[in-house]
């Protein structure tokens, strides 16, 4: 194998088969986490240490949870910036934390541009209704491909043709409180918080393979908190985001959902990645 292709090999490993997959820390969901078999014996993951599951969906939770989808259904665009940070396992095996940054902007029903920085791999995602590219300007190297007519199937194009999946997904749907209610278990009000000197209503949700707690702003009904618990990964791994800017009205160029390919930027293809889908740091 050249240099050059090993090389390229390397890079979808690190930018498109779990750079795309830290965009949570733009806005992930809590009903789809890549995981591994929990390890028998790793302190917390011994099911006998663990109490019973009790499922209590309460009525109130879920009606918070609908009104701040409702909010962003009705949004015919919006932009949010988010800081989060999240648990990966090293090559060592042990978990580190990684702390990212992103900006989002999403316009119904075909448009999605978004730009991640910080400590995780780098990349902007561009989709404008007819392709959709990936850019990973660390190293000058982009993904592109048609790409179907929606927001809802563009994403899941993306994990079909890369084995990927961006998570901030259920709340960019056509209706996420589906999405969201998907495999719930239980659901309930933990209570009254205050996240930035916005007073919010804390709610926590389980599924099949997530602990995941919201924080929802009690006037604009728009998520201010997300932590995550991966419930089915090794050492129970974490993701912790705040979203800040939110703009439910922006005024938005065709261009920023538009990739104009970089000087000397060189083009792979998507390819998924079937070896290893547990979450990993690079």
């Amino acid at each position: 194998m050249s240099t050059e292709r090993s090389s390229e090999k390397g890079l979808h490993r690190i930018w498109i088969g779990r750079l795309l997959t830290l965009a949570l820390l733009a806005l992930p969901p809590a009903s789809r986490a890549q995981s591994e078999p929990a390890t028998r014996g790793t302190p917390g993951n011994d099911p006998k240490s663990s109490p019973p599951a009790v499922a209590i969906r309460e009525q109130k939770a879920l009606d918070l949870l609908k009104r701040m989808s409702e909010t962003l259904v009705a949004a015919r665009a919006f932009t949010y910036h988010s800081r989060g940070a999240i648990e990966l396992r090293a090559k060592t095996g042990q978990f580190v934390t990684l702390f990212g940054e992103s900006e989002v902007a999403l316009e119904r029903p075909n448009k999605l541009h978004v730009q991640v920085t910080g400590e995780v791999p780098n990349f902007q995602l561009y989709y404008d209704g007819q392709s959709v590219t990936a850019y990973a300007p660390k190293d000058n190297v982009y993904s592109t491909s048609s790409a179907p007519k929606t927001i809802d199937e563009t994403l899941e194009f993306i994990q079909k043709k890369a084995n990927v999946h961006f998570p901030s997904s259920d709340l960019m749907v056509a209706d996420p409180y589906a999405m969201l209610t998907q495999d719930l278990g239980s659901g309930f009000v933990v209570g009254p918080a205050t996240v930035n000197d916005s007073a919010c209503e804390h709610l926590a949700f389980r599924t099949s393979d997530s602990n995941w707690e919201i924080w929802i702003d009690g006037k604009s009904a728009l998520p201010r908190r997300l932590l995550v618990t991966y419930t089915t990964v090794a050492n129970f791994p974490r993701l912790a985001v705040e979203f800040s800017e939110w703009n439910l009205v922006p005024k938005l160029a065709a261009s920023r959902f538009e990739f104009t390919k970089p000087a000397g930027a060189r083009q792979i293809d998507f390819r998924a990645e079937a070896a290893d889908n547990s979450p990993q740091a690079p």
